[in-house]
């Protein structure tokens, strides 16, 4: 019976050291700070899909996540020319609004066309029949919103343009018409505005022929462009990162221009995701580590909110075609988009936006091999707070190492429960007692489960 007893202690032993590799070591550098984290420009948006305010109920859950831009499609259902020569803004003002209230400022997405100047519903009809009519108003809306006292700092010229009705707007530009419409826009946008940040395209594939085309005339005619703009849905955090690298690589043939970089949609593949509910906060985080260590300098997670899509909305500037894949996509497909759910609930995703909202002030240096993380100094609430995490199907233990604490410290220590049914924060951040530790360094083992979320609080 010993024999045997010691022969499965052998195999369990050798199990758990196949399971629980040797401990990956972290170092968190409390002395060594490199600089402003500016975790608000890692955003949020929403997609185009109705005239009402689709989160206006969660604007203090979103105030809570300390965006600083918010991307809103300007779709053609806030009909904002309702004929010749009469304008109207009202219902667009709803949705400002919205975005005002969480502290936030609108990323203004232009993807509209009015049928008085598109009358033929055709995705390839990319540019208006009267050009000075389009350019009235766009004068007209940036205006209006400067008058109404909410300057919209970024204006973007179109989106997914390379892909058309398929990306959720009505037109698919070629690289010649997308260069000559952005040139008309820009001009009427920063003549409403000269100090508006203007930009795009806004591409579905960042390796579409639009851009470079549109680098080329931005550089050879003197075009103002101060941000481009692309998208990617794909599970793997390399490949987003590899977007950014051939951006940056585009933009190194064109040094005059220097526009800044906006990734403005991003999820996990939506077509196929993966369905493991620990993943998607993991994942946000792993990216969002990728973009910043890129040197990307905004994105906008895709999205707030899902939402069922009104075919009556979108018949008056979709062909029947385009429509079709709308109301699939969105009334038929499991979604995994949205911060909140078609019923209004957070998923488990909103919550890694809540702690990494929390990683605020001072940057502070991480160093690990392994596993990512972020952490910070802040000034205002006078603490420290550590975000890691284990971008793995596999576990791990991770030896961390608090280095060069200022003082003695409380600490409390949160953990990231995707699984749990319940929406409770305290159930979805799940705390432990808190504990003190002593200035200087403080080193302890800690579990990561795979695709595990963990964050610690110092005062």
């Amino acid at each position: 019976m010993r024999t045997k007893l010691s022969a499965i202690s052998g195999v369990l032993t050798m199990l758990a050291g196949v399971a629980w590799a040797q401990p990956v070591g972290v170092e968190v550098r409390f002395g060594e700070r490199i600089g402003p984290m500016r975790m608000e420009r890692m955003s949020l948006g929403q997609g185009g899909l109705s005239d009402e305010p689709m989160w206006q109920d969660r604007i203090a859950e979103i105030r809570a996540l300390r965006p600083g831009l918010i991307r809103l499609f300007i779709q053609e259902y806030f009909d904002l020319l309702p004929e010749k020569g009469r304008y109207r803004f009202d219902t667009l003002d709803r949705s400002v609004d919205t975005i005002l209230k969480t502290g936030a400022q609108p990323v203004m997405c232009i993807c509209f066309k009015p049928p008085v100047l598109f009358p033929t519903i055709d995705q390839d009809i990319v540019e208006p029949t009267d050009y000075a009519a389009w350019e009235e108003l766009i004068l007209k809306l940036v205006r209006h919103y400067r008058e109404r006292g909410n300057r919209i700092h970024f204006w973007e010229v179109a989106n997914e343009p390379d892909i058309g009705e398929s990306g959720g707007c009505p037109y698919r530009f070629k690289p010649d018409s997308y260069a000559r419409y952005y040139e008309r826009t820009v001009a009427a946008i920063l003549k409403g505005d000269p100090e508006a940040r203007v930009g795009g395209p806004a591409l579905a594939s960042v390796r579409s022929p639009i851009l470079p085309v549109l680098l080329e005339v931005c550089d050879s005619k003197d075009v103002p462009l101060h941000f481009i703009s692309w998208h990617i849905y794909s599970s793997s955090p390399k490949a987003v990162r590899d977007t950014i690298t051939y951006a940056k690589g585009l933009l190194a043939k064109h040094p005059r221009l220097k526009p800044e970089t906006m990734l403005d949609e991003w999820n996990m593949d939506l077509t196929n995701p993966p369905l493991d509910p620990r993943l998607q906060p993991c994942f946000i985080s792993e990216v969002i580590w990728q973009m910043k260590d890129a040197g990307l300098d905004y994105s906008y997670y895709y999205h707030i909110r899902d939402w069922q899509v009104e075919p009556a909305l979108f018949s008056n500037f979709m062909s029947p075609q385009g429509l079709a894949f709308m109301a699939r996509w969105w009334n038929r497909m499991p979604q995994f988009d949205g911060l909140f759910d078609y019923q209004n609930n957070p998923r488990p995703s909103y919550f890694a936006f809540k702690l990494l909202s929390r990683v605020a002030g001072e940057r502070l240096a991480i160093v690990s091999s392994n596993l990512h993380g972020f952490a910070a100094h802040d000034e205002q609430l006078r603490m420290y707070n550590v975000m890691i995490w284990n971008f793995s199907a596999s576990p791990v233990t991770a030896r961390v190492r608090f280095g060069d604490l200022p003082s003695d410290l409380r600490v409390r220590h949160l953990t990231l429960d995707a699984q749990t049914g319940s929406n409770d924060e305290n159930a979805r951040l799940r705390p432990d007692p808190p504990q003190r530790v002593k200035k200087g360094t403080y080193s302890f083992e800690t579990p990561f489960e795979p695709y595990g979320v963990q964050f610690w609080m110092l005062e």
